[in-house]
């Protein structure tokens, strides 16, 4: 089954990108989830509109993204206040908006939250590492302290 992504998928593409998939992983996956539209010709020409919006996304080259993981790593302290019990876990869990929210807040740079690769659900009180994929060759890393909510 041949696709056109409308997102990022790992391991597959970027956003504009057609590629060659299994029918049941397009059919049953891909396209209810919106991370894909079938290909065809008329398709076709939404990919110009697709990869432009991609581009003014996306990071322009190896130098900004390093300079951006060192504006990352610069931040003294990325920290977000959520509800919690008393034995210090959250009610809910901390998303990827929320953690993106506190990095602008801190003073740090805008960030897309499909970037964000949390070491699994952020559920507890505490420092919490975050890596963020700026490049295919750059990754940066920061911690994120969840205080409890007054």
């Amino acid at each position: 089954m041949k696709i056109i992504l409308t997102q990022e998928v790992s391991g597959l593409g970027a956003p504009g990108d057609v590629v060659e998939v299994k029918d049941g992983y397009g059919r049953n996956y891909l396209l209810p989830q919106g991370f894909a539209i079938t290909w065809s010709k008329g398709a076709e020409k939404q990919v110009s509109v697709i990869r432009r919006a991609r581009e003014a996304r996306e990071i322009r080259d190896l130098g900004h993204a390093n300079e951006i993981k060192a504006q990352l790593e610069g931040l003294s302290k990325v920290t977000l206040s959520a509800r919690a019990g008393d034995g210090g876990r959250l009610f809910g869990s901390v998303t990827p908006a929320e953690v993106v929210e506190a990095v602008r807040a801190a003073g740090g740079p805008a960030l897309d939250r499909r970037r964000l690769e949390l070491s699994g659900h952020i559920k507890s009180l505490g420092a919490h590492p975050v890596r963020v994929k700026l490049h295919p060759e750059v990754t940066a890393r920061f911690d994120l302290t969840v205080v409890k909510a007054k």
